[in-house]
């Protein structure tokens, strides 16, 4: 039997990024993109994370991570500093200026969220999620 669910994952991924791409454009934000703009989404909950922590849930590598942040940071979106705990960590912290795009992220993440599920069921949308969470378990478990 032929599996298609990498080539699709990698589809959608795409597709999302593109449309994230879009919507930013249609707000008139074009101080970062759509991989940007999901790094500033997972900081708007906590407002300081460790490199790996941003890493571990944004899945992005830590070397394509690094170079975003280093963009970010110039654009006044973060502000990175050394843990006084632990100096081989590095903190990120959201901006005051990045907070200023808080509805906006919101906004975007609300609208692709319900065209990605546009006519599924609640009971399909369960499904679907946990099965990319077992897969994403998979993954980080090799």
């Amino acid at each position: 039997m032929h599996y298609n669910g990498g080539y699709l994952i990698g589809q959608i991924n795409k597709l999302t990024n593109r449309r994230v791409n879009e919507l930013l454009k249609k707000e008139n934000i074009e101080e970062f993109n759509g991989a940007q703009g999901l790094i500033l989404f997972v900081l708007m909950d906590k407002e300081t994370l460790t490199i790996k922590e941003i890493g571990k849930a944004t899945g992005l590598a830590k070397t394509s991570l690094t170079s975003m942040l280093d963009r970010m940071e110039k654009k006044g979106l973060i502000q990175m500093k050394q843990d006084e705990k632990d100096r081989r960590c590095t903190l990120v912290c959201l901006s005051e200026k990045a907070k200023t795009y808080r509805e906006v992220i919101e906004k975007v993440s609300q609208t692709i969220n319900e065209e990605y599920y546009r006519g599924m069921k609640n009971s399909e949308i369960s499904y679907f999620e946990d099965t990319l969470e077992r897969i994403t378990q998979n993954l980080i478990d090799q």
